[in-house]
This record gives structure tokens, sequence and C-alpha cells, in this order.
């Protein structure tokens, strides 16, 4: 158990569940059911086993080289137990997740059940041998930031919110921007350790400075795009801004010492936890002036 529940990352649990459930009130207004319940348990545990325990199993040769992960940034199993846990981790992914995706699929219309099929898809052709998407730059920064918009674009598509509306394309297209620098930004710190497991990147391939301007780039963009957001909304684009601050802080970052922007990456993590509190505290004040 110890083992599944380290594979999952409990620390980014939030990242998935707060989306689906967030959206999914402020389109029902406030209502609580099943579905809600429900999809919020699913995106909690169920997902995140899926996304980050399908990456360690097949991502385990190249984390061996990587000295970050064994903590709170990815599980490592012990080299001579690996095959043993890996079996474990993929049964415990199927178990966990088939019940609740097939429950899941009996919702809403052929719309949402396809929006729910594309994001576990990209969940496990992100990491999965023969698609790896995680190797196919930019695609890989793409498919990462579905990861994290996809469940509250599940959740929008589920409710029949129309997608249209100045209240959900902008912060969609903002989530995905973020998602991307977040990504990018991300993989900065591991450009040396993936080239010599040979593993692409979008950062192997831009480089390690190129890369940070780009996640800071995406980062304005996504703070640029939640100005369209009606009142009290648009108060949200100054929470992308630490993100470029924190990403700008490694301007100079090269190659040969693509490791120091580990420290931006914890930083990261913190950070998504003060941006959630402000977040949440936005949220209720739209929720009561609508």
């Amino acid at each position: 158990m110890r083992e599944i529940l380290a594979a999952s990352r409990p620390f980014s649990w939030i990242n998935t569940a707060y989306p689906f459930a967030a959206g999914y009130l402020l389109a029902t207004g406030g209502r609580i059911d099943t579905a809600l319940v429900v999809g919020t348990i699913y995106f909690l545990f169920p997902y995140n086993l899926l996304m980050y325990g399908v990456n360690d199993v097949f991502d385990y040769a190249s984390d061996l080289l990587n000295p970050r992960k064994g903590g709170i940034e990815g599980a490592l199993a012990d080299p001579t137990t690996a095959r043993a846990v890996h079996r474990r981790i993929l049964r415990a992914c199927a178990v966990t997740n088939v019940p609740l995706l097939v429950w899941l699929l009996t919702l809403g219309d052929a719309a949402s059940a396809a929006t729910l099929v594309v994001v576990v898809f990209l969940v496990i052709a992100y990491s999965a041998p023969r698609l790896r998407f995680k190797e196919r730059p930019v695609v890989d920064s793409a498919t990462s930031a579905m990861h994290f918009v996809g469940p509250l674009l599940y959740a929008l598509v589920l409710t029949g919110t129309d997608l249209s509306a100045r209240t959900a394309w902008p912060v969609l297209l903002a989530f995905f921007a973020w998602g991307m620098g977040s990504h990018a930004f991300g993989a900065v710190q591991d450009v040396r350790a993936d080239r010599e497991g040979n593993i692409a990147s979008v950062a192997t391939v831009l480089g390690a400075h190129p890369t940070v301007v780009a996640s800071t780039v995406a980062y304005l963009l996504a703070a640029a795009l939640l100005l369209l957001v009606p009142w009290p909304g648009w108060l949200a684009a100054v929470l992308p801004l630490p993100y470029a601050a924190n990403a700008a802080a490694f301007w100079s970052v090269r190659d040969d010492d693509c490791e120091r922007a580990n420290t931006g990456w914890r930083r990261f993590l913190w950070l998504n936890l003060v941006t959630g509190f402000l977040v949440t505290l936005l949220l209720i004040a739209v929720a009561l002036t609508s």
C-alpha cells in the first residue's frame, strides 16, 4: 500500500480533483450530488495513480539516473523488488480506475463520455510504450497540460456548460497555457538526465535557457487570457504572475547547470497551494456575484 500510495504522489492529488470539483460546483450553482462526489474521488486518487504510476513504471530506467527521484517528486522502487512493485502498481491502476470510469461514462451524454475517454487516453499515452507522448517535444507539454485541464473540461461538458462563454473558454485556454509553461519549466531541471537516458523532451530539444523563456511567456499569456473573464473573475490574471517570476528567476540557466532549476520547481510545488487558496477565495466571490 505504501508503494501504491507513493506512486500516486499524494502531494499533487489536489491539482486534478480541485479543477473538476470547482468546475462542477460553479456550473451547477453549487449542486452536491453523486456525480460530484464520485468524480472528485476519481480525480483525487485513481486518476493520479494512473498518471504517475504508469509514468513510474515505464520511466524507471531513466529515473534511476535522476537524482531528484525517490521523494516528493516521484517514487522510485528498490531495484531488487522493482519488477514486483511495478506489477502491483499496474494492477492497482486497473482495479481503482476501471469501475469508477465505467460508472462515470454512463453519466451525461456522448460528448461528456468522449471527453473523459480522451482525457484518460492522454494520461496513459504520456508514458505508455510506443505512444510515449512525453518524448514528443511540445506534444509532451500540451499533453501534460491536458492532465490538469482535462478534469475541468470534463466537468464543464458533463454539466452542459457553454464553452464559448467568456466565463469558460478564456479560463480553459489560460489553464492550458499555465499547464504547458509548468511542464516545460519542470523539464528544464532534467535536461542532462533525460539526455543521458535518451529521453527527448521540449527542454532537451530547445535547451534549458530557451525553455525557461518559453515557460515565462506561457505564464504571461495565461495572465493575459484571464483578463477577458468578466468581473470579478479577471482578478485571477494576477495569479500566473508569481509563476512567471519564479521561472524568470532562472533566466540565466544553461544546459550544463540545468539542475539548479530544481529550486524553482520545488518553489512551484508550494506556490500551487498558495494559488489554490487564492483561487478558492475568488471562486467564492464569483459565486456570490453570479
